[in-house]
């Protein structure tokens, strides 16, 4: 535990309820009923018992899926929201970016919000004038600045904010998905300004969906699910970790959509068919979460009553939205499989598989030589994982480079 001279913010057991009210009664007969019943909302729980540590002049990010309870925890930190149990101490004053619009007034100018906003943010008449320039431009809006608020599109609204957020020199930063709208120029701006923050030994708390802002970035980072902590630690680990969470509720979601729609994404044609295919490692272990590199073996389970002379079989790979990686078949591939007839399987390889983390799923075909009759087919219903260990990765396939001057 650090000393208390060196933490920027502590969240200790932080629960946060809401009650979202039933809907209004249109009649008086629904809304005379309504005074019998005790409860006319209903309770949601945004954070459970939260705790932990932000120090002085760390890069802290916090990442989550929608509904997890990010934008609502960093609202407590800013003091917007009101914890319903546990407590917040801050070390040093706030400058909170948060949603679009708040802390502005839509039927005020540009201008007058830059007083408003900086009133707000601690600051006073004579700061704000001082630093007035400088947030105009970096906003870019200079031709803009007498219009008012309420006109602007979300992009000129997030450099307002952003500006006035970052010259309010303020010790600790809070940042809600300052990245989601915007240009490109203008986040390039926003991180040149993280990098003057880390400079000057500043604190900011960052939560966004951009796992590489994370973890390019951040000093620790923080992954939340359901109002609960998953886990705190490296960026690279939290990332990794959160993309694994992502590709086991998505490979849930399409098991039962499979269930639903099964006849879709499976066929044969009469007594042929695919019974399963289970995926081993090198030293023919089931598994089904490999690494970068690593050897996997797809064991394609079959069966006919009927014998079949040269039977092609053929898979394909996708990416978790659906892009086609690689589609090969025994017969392109030059293997030719004389026969199949009763209970069989086939291992289709993969050597050192250069694919980075992510979910893939793998469709399997059966067909006659001509590939004019289709004896089975099973669309996307088998999935795999990869969990690289390669850092900053970007993109699906890790290919095999070199720079040369």
């Amino acid at each position: 535990m650090a000393k208390n001279t060196e933490i920027a913010i502590k969240v200790d057991a932080v629960s946060k309820r809401f009650k979202i009210p039933h809907e209004k009664h249109s009649t008086l007969k629904a809304a005379v009923l309504n005074i019998f019943n005790k409860k006319s909302y209903t309770e949601f729980q945004a954070l459970e018992d939260v705790s932990f540590e932000v120090k002085k002049g760390e890069f802290f990010g916090i990442i989550g899926r929608n509904g997890s309870g990010k934008s609502t925890l960093l609202k407590i930190i800013a003091g917007i929201y009101v914890p319903s149990r546990g407590k917040i101490k801050i070390n040093g004053r706030i400058s909170p970016f948060l949603e679009l619009g708040v802390g502005f007034n839509p039927e005020l100018t540009a201008r007058e919000n830059i007083f408003l906003g900086g009133s707000i943010l601690g600051l006073t008449k004579k700061e704000i004038k001082k630093r007035f320039n400088k947030i105009v431009e970096f906003s870019e809006l200079q031709d803009f600045i007498d219009m008012k608020f309420k006109n602007f599109s979300s992009g000129m609204q997030v450099r307002l904010a952003f500006a006035l957020a970052i010259y309010a020199h303020a010790e600790i930063l809070l940042m809600d998905e300052v990245l989601a709208v915007g240009d490109s120029n203008f986040q390039n701006k926003c991180l040149e300004e993280f990098n003057k923050y880390r400079e000057e030994g500043k604190t900011v708390v960052l939560v966004t969906h951009d796992i590489a802002v994370v973890q390019r970035y951040c000093d620790r980072a923080m992954l939340l699910r359901n109002g609960d902590i998953v886990k705190i630690g490296k960026p690279e680990d939290i990332g990794n970790e959160y993309i694994l969470q992502n590709m086991e509720d998505e490979e849930k979601r399409i098991q039962e959509e499979q269930k639903e729609n099964d006849e879709e994404s499976t066929f044969r044609e009469g007594d042929v068919g695919i019974t399963n295919v289970e995926f081993l490692d090198s030293r023919g272990q089931e598994r089904n979460v490999f690494g970068t590199g690593d050897d996997i073996v797809a064991r394609i389970h079959y069966f006919s009553e009927d014998t079949i002379e040269k039977p092609v079989f053929g898979v394909a790979i996708h990416t978790q939205d659906g892009i086609h990686i690689s589609g090969p078949n025994t017969r392109t591939s030059g293997f030719m499989i004389p026969e199949i007839q009763g209970e069989g399987y086939l291992d289709f390889i993969i050597k050192e598989a250069p694919l980075f983390t992510g979910a893939y799923k793998l469709t399997v075909a059966l067909f006659n030589w001509n590939l004019s009759i289709p004896y089975a087919y099973q669309k996307k219903k088998y999935t795999f994982k990869i969990k690289s260990a390669e850092e900053n990765q970007y993109g699906v396939v890790k290919l095999e480079t070199s720079w040369k001057i």
